[in-house]
């Protein structure tokens, strides 16, 4: 088994940190936050022009196949970046669609997702009630208890914000909608799509984490305290450290769970990630001292990812039962 990406891998991931580095992601994550979708939606068109989002799909619908290791170590150059947008859930919806075996369901939706030309949104069962960036999206899908898929009507009401504000909430309508498909395949199809999303968003939880150590190790070498840099103070280099061995430790589990997908090593994976993340946050948040509230300071834009991305797509709780339950005999 490997433990190390291949060489291949490794330059894909490097192409979409240079590519994200020119991009100017801090810019589009504020317009974002005002509702101004267009830098957004043209940073997910130079993604698909890598493939990124080809990934989560059969070659036969125009994809590069469900490559699920490949597609982390794209989401965590998307979460050092800080990219906003429903990335996660279209590319569950990808996985939705593909693992439905609907080829004309297939073949109306993921050809637009692959190419970049549309996002989706997501409600599946026992998650979240709001859709993510459904104001944004082209396509909101949600399924029921019952199975049901449904592509849902347009959001209505407020557009609501959490404690990221890049992260824009809807709740789409309780009822109604175009009925795609319904019964256990829709169960099976969604379960699998809940996995790769809980996958994802535990490797974009990583690449913020990540973020927020690089940004805090360029800081505290140029503040001076005492007339030298805080860098050099032992407790300060405690801290750093103990926030590097959290992400050092949590980036294998993603890499396990990307290889299995067994839902216990995902959430394993998410609730390890989500840590590491919220722990950056806040070695980041102390270290910066007062400038480290200030919006201001590109700082704030993963500083607030870090708490939302923990619980989304699984709360430490939830991973933590799945978790138990997955190493519990019978």
């Amino acid at each position: 088994m490997r433990f190390l990406p291949t060489d291949e891998q490794s330059d894909f991931a490097r192409t979409l940190r240079s590519l994200l580095g020119s991009a100017q992601v801090p810019a589009a994550v504020r317009a974002w936050a005002d509702g101004d979708h267009g830098p957004g939606l043209a940073l997910r068109s130079r993604l698909a022009g890598s493939g990124l989002f080809a990934l989560a799909a059969p070659e036969s619908y125009e994809g590069a196949g469900l490559l699920p290791l490949e597609l982390a170590l794209g989401f965590v150059e998307l979460g050092r970046a800080g990219v906003p947008g429903p990335v996660v859930e279209s590319a569950a919806v990808s996985v939705l669609l593909s693992e439905l075996g609907d080829e004309a369901l297939a073949k109306r939706f993921l050809p637009g997702l692959v190419a970049g030309e549309a996002w989706a949104a997501l409600i599946l069962p026992g998650g979240s009630p709001y859709a993510l960036d459904a104001d944004a999206a082209a396509h909101c899908f949600t399924v029921s208890a019952a199975g049901e898929l449904r592509l849902a009507p347009p959001a209505s009401g407020e557009v609501l914000r959490s404690t990221d504000p890049a992260r824009r909430l809807s709740r789409p309508a309780a009822a109604g909608g175009e009925l795609l498909a319904a019964g256990p395949a829709v169960t099976r199809a969604a379960d699998a799509a809940g996995r790769w999303a809980r996958l994802l968003t535990a490797a974009q939880c990583l690449g913020v984490g990540e973020a927020l150590l690089a940004r805090t190790l360029g800081y505290v070498k140029q503040r001076t305290q005492f007339g030298a840099p805080i860098g050099s103070f032992q407790a300060v280099k405690h801290r750093l450290a103990d926030t590097l061995l959290a992400l050092e430790f949590a980036r294998p589990l993603v890499w396990a769970a990307a290889l299995s997908l067994a839902p216990g090593d995902v959430a394993a994976a998410k609730l390890r990630c989500g840590e590491a993340a919220y722990r950056a946050a806040m070695t980041a948040l102390r270290l910066h001292g007062a400038v480290g509230y200030t919006e201001e300071l590109d700082l704030s834009l993963w500083l607030r990812k870090a708490r939302p991305l923990r619980d989304a797509w699984g709360t430490p709780s939830e991973c933590r039962a799945e978790v138990l339950r997955s190493v519990t005999p019978g």
